[in-house]
């Protein structure tokens, strides 16, 4: 595997990604030392590249990508894979408010919890939180899956169109055009599929408690 290492310490936002996208092409693998929380990281890049960044990142990390695989040791900002067509974020901390938001497809994996509005916006793909979620999580979704492992708190599925919305943890409210069902076996063997391939160890017994969040049609 071909790597290069990016110093981000003496660069602002633009000059990171100026860097990355002239480096993108010729490597499989770019490490970014030093990101110290700077914003729109990896904005718009449309290379098949894995980006490591050893840090956290600020609002918009990864937005509107098609095609990297972008892994965050820290914790991210509001918006973190927004409008994301295609690709993978990855970040092992916390996010801010709209992880995921507005994503067409790929992965946006937040093992820590995440501020308001969680996949507002949805079009398809798949957001993971591995912790909570704030109020109004899956804010006019209109497709893909949002799986919360935690707990949610008021007006889960706000105006959801379509799409679904899973949480394993307790749901304080539901939104308007919001219902819960109960999970099938389809959906269960869906969830574990997923979950597993990322990592999340769960039992029988815990996919069989995910609650379904749909619009209620």
């Amino acid at each position: 595997m071909k790597k290069y290492v990016i110093d981000a310490k003496d660069m602002d936002s633009k000059d990171l990604n100026r860097t990355i996208k002239e480096h993108a092409p010729f490597y499989d693998k770019l490490i970014i030392e030093n990101p110290e929380s700077r914003h729109n990281i990896c904005a718009g890049v449309t290379e098949d590249i894995d980006v490591q960044i050893n840090g956290s990142v600020g609002y918009f990390a990864g937005t509107m990508v098609n095609g990297a695989k972008i892994h965050v040791t820290g914790n991210a900002g509001w918006f973190a894979g927004d409008n994301m067509t295609k690709g993978e974020l990855i970040i092992e901390g916390t996010a801010g408010d709209g992880a995921g938001q507005g994503i067409y497809g790929g992965t946006v994996i937040v093992k820590g919890s995440t501020g308001s509005r969680t996949g507002e916006i949805m079009k398809g793909g798949t957001v993971i939180i591995g912790g909570n979620s704030g109020y109004m999580t899956g804010l006019l979704m209109m497709g893909g899956k949002l799986i919360i492992l935690g707990d949610v708190t008021d007006d889960v599925g706000e105006s959801i169109m379509r799409g679904t919305i899973y949480v394993l943890g307790d749901v304080k409210s539901l939104g308007k055009n919001a219902v819960m069902e109960k999970t099938t076996s389809k959906d269960q063997n869906e969830l574990k599929e997923i979950l597993t391939e990322y990592g999340f160890e769960l039992t029988d017994d815990d996919y069989a408690n995910f609650k379904k969040i749909v619009n209620m049609q």
